[in-house]
């Protein structure tokens, strides 16, 4: 305790930094962000911008990148994404932003990237699941495992995906984004022989629009796999960089630290 107050009094650490050592999270206006959850949990706290004014989403990735080094956002409209841009030029630690469509990692000049030894293939079934499929690709990423992204391989033309058999036979982990009857999560757990997320996505129309064929199908998949809910994008990406840890943590089992285990204060 007396180390964080001299530390804050001589300005090395600010009172957010020790807000988060002390207690695991910090408050500002906007709410409060869980600054430890990727020390207690594997993945990180996301900022779920949508239903959030753009000054606040804004006000929370400066509380992340303050605390952890790096801001994870989700749900992002364009207007929240330009304030949010703006904002980071009143950063003094310069600060690098990547957007994915609706998602964006945002990181301090400083900040370690930890690296495993995993790879995550990211599946989609055509160009409308993207966003949701980003939406993984961010978490994932930002944890470090290597990503195998193939787009458009959708059952309306079963050698799309077959064509893929063998990237989709390499990854550790397979994350498939499908909409309208949600067919190819199934068909894709079929080939593989490691674990496969499901992610229905609200695309269709008519019955069952909207996700909730694509949801019943997976549920009822013939093959074994996980189904997150609807549009779950950062659910299915956590889960899957859950695997990739654990993967990591037996590629790494005879070392005497594991590389994995980063730490974001």
């Amino acid at each position: 305790m007396r180390e964080l107050l001299e530390a804050v009094a001589e300005g090395s650490l600010s009172p957010a930094q020790a807000e988060a050592e002390l207690a695991g999270y910090v408050t500002d206006d906007a709410g409060r962000f869980d600054a430890t959850r990727r020390q207690r949990r594997g993945i990180p706290e996301a900022i779920l911008a949508e239903g959030k004014s753009p000054d606040a989403v804004a006000s929370l990735a400066a509380t992340a990148l303050e605390t952890t080094g790096r801001a994870l956002l989700t749900r992002l409209s364009d207007e929240q994404f330009q304030v949010l841009e703006s904002s980071l030029e009143d950063v003094e630690d310069e600060a690098t932003i990547e957007r994915w469509s609706t998602s964006a990692l945002v990181r301090s000049s400083t900040y370690e990237r930890s690296s495993l030894e995993a790879t995550v293939a990211i599946v989609t079934a055509g160009t409308v699941d993207g966003p949701v499929a980003d939406e993984a690709q961010v978490v994932c990423e930002d944890a470090g495992a290597s990503v195998d992204r193939i787009d458009d391989v959708g059952v309306a033309a079963l050698d799309r995906v077959l064509d893929q058999a063998d990237r989709l036979r390499a990854a550790d982990v397979v994350i498939v984004a499908a909409g309208r009857e949600g067919a190819l999560p199934t068909v894709v757990a079929g080939l593989v022989d490691a674990p496969v997320i499901a992610i229905p996505v609200s695309s269709g129309y008519g019955h069952g629009g909207d996700g909730e064929a694509a949801l019943a199908g997976m549920l009822q998949s013939c093959t074994v796999l996980s189904v997150v809910n609807i549009d779950a994008g950062f659910v299915a990406g956590a889960q899957a960089t859950l695997i990739a840890r654990a993967v990591d943590r037996v590629a790494f089992s005879g070392n005497e630290s594991d590389p994995a285990d980063d730490s974001d204060l």
